[in-house]
């Protein structure tokens, strides 16, 4: 599929199994942290939506302006953090390195990379939403 051209119908009827979709203050300056410190791809990348690639994983970004209507909009905080107990993991990003590029990028590092019992080194990043993006790699 070409995330670039598809059409919002098509999109929404492609889309399988298990969703994920971030309501966020800012989509392009998500998208311009995401691409930065995880090297994902932004698709049609607008004020209020964005297609987001990591690896063959996709998932949507949307603006709180276009929740106008949605159930979720009553239970959104206007300031602070969202996505409490949310932690989106990325096993094919080294912690090592987004720890770096992410602070530098503006995430806040909650928790440094770590070696895990679990056999996982990660580390937990911040965005500006409040949303926990935790890259992790396994441990050799």
């Amino acid at each position: 599929m070409d995330f670039e051209t598809v059409g919002a119908g098509d999109f929404g009827r492609s889309l399988r199994g298990v969703g994920l979709n971030l309501v966020v203050r800012d989509v392009t300056a998500l998208c311009g942290v995401l691409e930065t410190v995880f090297a994902m791809k932004s698709h049609q990348v607008t004020a209020d939506f964005a297609i987001v690639t990591y690896g063959e994983d996709v998932f949507q970004l949307h603006s709180d302006g276009t929740y106008h209507s949605n159930p979720l909009l009553g239970l959104l905080p206007e300031a602070g953090a969202r996505g409490a107990g949310l932690e989106i993991r990325l096993y094919d990003t080294d912690p090592d390195i987004a720890a770096k590029v992410g602070q530098a990028a503006g995430m806040h590092l909650l928790q440094a990379p770590t070696d895990k019992p679990h056999g996982l080194r990660e580390c937990y990043l911040l965005c500006e939403n409040g949303y926990a993006w935790v890259p992790s790699r396994p441990l050799e």
